[in-house]
């Protein structure tokens, strides 16, 4: 009986002590599981807070007239996407990409100096030639963006010796800001090639912008840019360069921005020499708005002479309205004259309407 009583007892002590050990360890595992997942939770926390993502999309409707006849035509122009990633405090990298287009933007930014004093940045980026060209569609007023001028001499697409480039370029920039923002600078080394290509000679460019904003909402801005091209086409408006020559690829630049709570108005003047055919234009656009920020009425002149020697100017004017219905999301209708211009009978383009009609949306 004792031996009995003796056996049960030493059973239930060991059952005891598996079940005390096993509980033990059961709430190890849900210890190290609750580290574990607070652990991931913190990691993706962290990640999610350094990783911002953007993009947007413009698209609408366009009906032009001209001596040609008329056309009409739905356009999706742009369906931009990009991730803006803070590595740490200092150093961050961008990647954009155009689902309509191509690769546009790949750099990184490593702040030097404690404030913004002195900022490099390395990749593939818009360059700082004028005042229009480093801002975003988004934020033009015209639904084709930018000026004939900017368009032209940054590289944005109606050079035919540089091709389509969407003003950006392949180098390095140190850029920054002193006096509490009221001074910016930016000094740039490019391939002058644009986007996605090696230099195509041993020439680099190099482009200088000074920003200065002396009083609330007004802003001055002078760009400038040294170097040589290398033509991957013939150009009507500089026939003498030939394919694959390298050529002298100067301009400059001198404009304003000003906004306040009544008008929003930018202009500029733009000079330009390929070769020996210098061009140069100017325009002034403006937003005003119509009782309310939400709905504005739009207006721009701009004229640019694509040779000065043969006289090959061009007129354009705009005016429309726009309606802000959600942040940086908007409609927009714009009437665009075009004049005509010819030079000795070898180069004509008729004068032309335009109805423009675009929906933009846009998330941060």
């Amino acid at each position: 009986m004792k031996k009995k009583t003796f056996f049960v007892k030493a059973t239930l002590a060991v059952a005891l002590a598996i079940f005390s050990s096993t509980a033990a360890m059961g709430q190890e595992t849900a210890k190290s599981d609750s580290t574990k997942s607070f652990l991931e939770k913190k990691w993706v926390k962290e990640l999610t807070s350094r990783i911002k993502l953007h993009g947007y999309a413009q698209g609408g409707y366009n009906y032009t007239h001209n001596a040609a006849g008329n056309t009409n035509t739905f356009e999706l122009k742009r369906v931009l996407f990009w991730a803006d990633a803070q590595i740490t405090d200092r150093w961050s990298f961008l990647f954009m990409h155009d689902f309509s287009s191509v690769v546009q933007e790949f750099y990184t930014d490593f702040r030097i100096t404690k404030n913004k004093a002195l900022t490099v940045r390395v990749g593939q980026f818009k360059n700082g030639l004028s005042l229009e060209n480093p801002l975003s569609p988004t934020s033009m007023e015209a639904i084709d963006v930018y000026s004939e001028a900017v368009t032209f001499l940054t590289g944005c697409g109606s050079d035919p010796l540089l091709g389509v480039q969407y003003g950006r370029d392949l180098g390095l920039s140190l850029f920054g800001e002193t006096n509490n923002g009221k001074l910016r600078y930016e000094l740039e080394v490019m391939n002058g090639q644009g986007i996605n290509k090696k230099d195509g000679n041993n020439f680099k460019d190099f482009i200088g912008r000074l920003e200065f904003r002396p009083v609330e909402g007004l802003n001055l801005v002078a760009t400038g840019q040294i170097g040589r091209g290398h033509a991957i086409a013939t150009s009507v408006y500089n026939p003498s360069i030939q394919v694959g020559e390298d050529y002298k690829r100067n301009r400059w630049t001198l404009g304003f921005d000003y906004k306040n709570k009544w008008i929003h108005t930018h202009g500029e003047y733009l000079e330009g020499y390929d070769g020996d055919v210098t061009s140069r234009g100017g325009y002034l656009t403006s937003a005003v708005p119509l009782g309310t920020p939400k709905v504005e009425f739009v207006g721009s002149y701009d004229y640019f002479n694509y040779n000065t020697t043969l006289g090959m100017d061009q007129h354009k004017a705009i005016a429309g309205l726009q309606y802000w219905f959600y942040k940086k999301c908007r409609v927009q209708v714009q009437y665009v004259y075009k004049s005509a211009y010819r030079t000795n009978d070898q180069f004509v383009r008729e004068p032309s309407h335009a109805i423009m009609c675009q929906l933009q949306v846009r998330f941060n």
